[in-house]
């Protein structure tokens, strides 16, 4: 497999609602994210950042292609999903519902030279 599905750290509910804890270490940016139903995103990959993203709303078919071309995958993610794509293999999503994610980055995008770690296809 291309991507490797995550389960939450911690998860707790009662009568009051309920709080999850999706990670408590090694990553170094977090972003939130939202799509329109119709939209398109990414056709690109990191080549040093593993990329983990949590949807909280919505779906939206994943492709992902291994960087030789040899491998790929699809998959249709819904609230609750929860992945990470490794560095080096490209990604793309089309968005099936307005959709809320959060994506987290063990590096950052940003590169101390000012260069972002996105390479498109």
């Amino acid at each position: 497999m291309l991507i490797q599905f995550l389960k939450p750290d911690f998860e707790f509910s009662d009568t009051r609602g309920s709080l999850t804890q999706l990670v408590h270490s090694d990553w170094k940016q977090v972003n939130y994210i939202t799509s329109v139903a119709g939209a398109y995103r990414g056709g690109h990959f990191h080549k040093r950042n593993t990329e983990a993203f949590y949807v909280i709303s919505g779906a939206f078919r994943l492709l992902v292609e291994s960087s030789d071309g040899k491998e790929r995958e699809e998959y249709t993610m819904k609230a609750g999903d929860f992945f990470v794509i490794p560095p080096m293999v490209t990604h793309s999503f089309t968005f099936t519902d307005n959709t809320q994610l959060i994506s987290f980055y063990n590096q950052g995008v940003e590169n101390a030279d000012g260069s972002k770690d996105v390479w498109c296809n």
